[in-house]
């Protein structure tokens, strides 16, 4: 188990060459369960081999708990489990891809 703090949507985060930009969560039900997955936007800017931008995917894993504290900045917490069998994660990168626009899909 481990926690994922919710960022905050349409809010430019600065990184490396660039910035991303959470867009959406999504709480995805699978298999009995919900697994959270984060579309983000990212744009390379200031790279050595020119810009770009993607969609992107980080799949922290299944939610245990939903929003269950704040961390020292205010934003909100949910306890998670990282998704580890490989199988189970190409069913979930398929079931993604099958409603996002995605070129890239992270697990935790």
């Amino acid at each position: 188990m481990t926690g994922y703090t919710h960022l905050e949507l349409n809010r430019d985060i600065e990184a490396p060459a660039g910035y991303y930009t959470p867009r959406k969560e999504v709480r995805l039900k699978y298999n009995g369960r919900e697994v959270l997955y984060i579309l983000s936007q990212a744009v390379v800017d200031s790279s050595c081999c020119g810009t770009a931008d993607f969609n992107s995917t980080l799949v922290p894993g299944y939610i245990l708990k939903w929003h269950s504290k704040k961390n020292k900045d205010g934003l909100s917490v949910s306890e998670v489990e990282p998704i580890r069998d490989e199988v189970v994660r190409d069913r979930i990168r398929k079931k993604v891809k099958e409603t996002e626009r995605v070129s890239q899909i992270e697990f935790w």
